[in-house]
Order: C-alpha cells, then structure tokens, then sequence
C-alpha cells in the first residue's frame, strides 16, 4: 500500500470527483468522505484510511459512516452506516464521541459536527412568520377582493 501523501500527488489534479471551474481558484470535490467539499489533502476520503462520511437520512437525521480498522484492507466490509435520528443535541454529542473513541483526527470532528448541524438545520421545519410579511398578503387579497366587487355592475334594485 502507498502512502497517502504519494496517493494525493497521483490525484490531486485529475480524477472523477474535481468540479473544475475558471472562477473558482480552488476546486470542489464531490468524493465520498470529504465533509467540507474542498479538493485539498487534509479534507480528502480518496487518499485517507480512516474517513468519515455525513449524509442526511431518508426522513430526518443524519447518517453517519467511518470506516472499522481492523478490516481497512476489505473494503466491502469496512465502512459502519450508523442513523442518528434522537435530536440535534444528542445527535451532534454522539458524532463527536465516537470519532473521539475512534480515535480519528480532532480537525475531522469539527468538520463533521458543522456538516452534521448544518444538514440537522436544513431538516427543521420553518416558521411562519407574523407582522408586516404576512399581514401584506392578506391585505392584498382583501384589497383585490373589494376592487373586484367594485368593478362589478350594480343590479337594479
């Protein structure tokens, strides 16, 4: 096995995952494992043994997947799908108690508990809100309501 820094200079230029764009100076990556999507060596899943990877579930929560140590070399058997669906706080503490008993990287967990509180974010419902931006629309309607009984002809009584 090569070492992760001689993996990155093979392909840090060129692979599948780079969103190359002129505008952009440093390109996004859309690989597996890398929680902030900036193609650089520290955030990579490509290069790295130990990676972790945050996705939002089907319904509400997050996904949470790391890969097991002692069958690195089985890629089939190695990544652990963990559904962590109790609540942003305990969900946010659990995330950051097993990367810490998984002994990964310190940089990581605060990359997955922003990734992670970002996506729980995103899951919360909206709230409506009350004063000038909704009373706006009602009055409107009730404003086009009167222009149109206005506009309508008068019966003959």
């Amino acid at each position: 096995m090569a070492s992760s820094h001689l993996n990155w200079l093979i392909v840090r230029d060129h692979n599948a995952f780079l969103l190359k764009r002129r505008d952009i100076r440093k390109p996004f990556s859309t690989e597996p494992g890398n929680l902030t999507n900036l193609s650089s060596f520290r955030y990579s899943g490509l290069v790295h043994h130990k990676t972790v990877t945050i996705t939002p579930a089907e319904k509400k929560g997050v996904n949470f997947v790391y890969n097991r140590k002692k069958v690195l070399n089985k890629p089939a058997k190695a990544p652990v799908k963990v559904t962590l669906k109790q609540g942003p706080r305990r969900t946010l503490k659990k995330i950051a108690n097993m990367m810490k008993a998984n002994r990964y990287r310190a940089d990581l967990r605060g990359a997955a508990l922003r990734r992670a509180s970002a996506i729980l974010r995103s899951q919360r419902p909206t709230k409506t809100r009350k004063g000038k931006a909704g009373a706006a629309p009602a009055a409107a309607t009730a404003a086009a309501a009167g222009t149109a009984a206005a506009a309508a002809p008068k019966k003959a009584e």
